[in-house]
C-alpha cells in the first residue's frame, strides 16, 4: 500500500530521527572500535594484519578494515573523542550526505595510503577523523553561515594541532593516512559546497512551501488546499460576510 507524506510529517520525522541519531550514530561507532579493541587485546588475535600494506595486493583489503583497528589503548583514546565530537557535529549539520562524506573519507584516506604509504600496516581511524574536520572546517568557510564558521573554529581550536599530522615528522604516525583524509575532506565540501545544510523551519514555512510546489505543478494536496471544496463553500450561502451597522442621527445626538 503507498503512502504519503506531507512536507511538516517529513520534517517532523526527519528532525525528530535526527535529534535522536546524530550523536548516537558517532557513538555506535566508537563503541564498536572498543569491542574490537578489546576482543584484540583479550584474545591476541594480531588484528594489525587488517591494516593498510601498501604496494601489496592483498593490503588493499585493510582500506575497508583498517579504520576499525588501533594498535594501543592511547592510540584509540585519542581518536575517540574527535570521533564523536566532528561525527555529531557532521550528522547534525549534513544529515542528508554525512553517510556519502564518511564513506567516500573512509575509501579514499585507505587508497591513498595504499598508494603513497611506506611498506608498514597502516592502521587506525585518523585518516577518517581528518576528513571530517577538512570537510567540516572549509564547508564553514564556503558557506559563511554563521553557526557553521563557528564549528570550524571549534574544530581548529581544539584540533589545530593535526595540520601536523600531514608531515612526516614521526615514523609511527602514518602522515600518509592523515594527508589522504584531508584532501578527501577538503575535496567533498568543494564537491558538496551547494548542499544545503541543515536549518530547523516553523510548521507554516514547510505548508507554504508545500502549497507553492504543489501549485506550480497545478497539484495541490487534499490536506493542504481543496480547491473543489472552497469554490462550493465561498459559493453557497455560509460564505463569510462582514456586517457593520452605521449610526442613525439619535445615536450621533447621544454621542455628542
Amino acid at each position: 500500500m503507498n503512502k504519503t507524506h506531507t512536507a511538516l510529517e517529513d520534517s517532523n520525522q526527519e528532525s525528530g530521527g535526527s535529534g535522536r541519531l546524530y550523536m548516537l550514530r558517532p557513538f555506535y561507532f566508537v563503541l564498536l572500535l572498543w569491542v574490537i579493541f578489546w576482543a584484540d587485546s583479550r584474545f591476541m588475535l594480531d588484528l594489525y594484519h587488517l591494516g593498510v600494506l601498501p604496494g601489496s595486493a592483498a593490503g588493499m583489503f585493510g582500506i575497508f578494515t583498517s579504520p576499525l583497528i588501533h594498535g594501543s589503548l592511547m592510540h584509540l583514546v585519542n581518536n575517540t573523542f574527535p570521533i564523536l565530537a566532528l561525527g555529531a557535529g557532521l550528522f547534525y549539520f549534513y544529515p542528508r550526505i554525512a553517510w556519502k562524506v564518511i564513506i567516500v573519507s573512509w575509501l579514499a584516506s585507505g587508497l591513498m595510503t595504499w598508494l603513497i604509504g611506506r611498506e608498514s600496516y597502516h592502521i587506525g581511524a585518523s585518516g577518517l577523523i581528518y576528513a571530517l574536520a577538512g570537510f567540516i572546517f572549509l564547508c564553514g568557510i564556503l558557506r559563511k553561515q554563521a553557526n557553521l564558521l563557528a564549528l570550524s573554529l571549534l574544530v581548529v581550536f581544539f584540533y589545530g594541532s593535526l595540520v601536523w599530522g600531514i608531515l612526516p615528522i614521526e615514523d609511527t604516525v602514518s602522515w600518509e593516512a592523515h594527508l589522504g583524509g584531508a584532501f578527501a575532506g577538503f575535496g567533498l565540501a568543494i564537491y558538496y559546497r551547494k548542499s544545503p545544510p541543515r536549518s530547523k523551519k516553523y510548521s507554516w514555512e514547510l505548508v507554504e512551501e508545500e502549497v507553492e510546489e504543489a501549485e506550480s505543478h497545478d497539484d495541490i494536496p487534499e490536506e493542504i488546499w481543496n480547491r473543489e471544496a472552497w469554490e462550493e463553500y465561498s459559493g453557497s450561502n455560509h460564505g463569510i460576510r462582514y456586517i457593520y451597522r452605521t449610526k442613525e442621527p439619535d445615536d450621533l445626538n447621544a454621542d455628542s
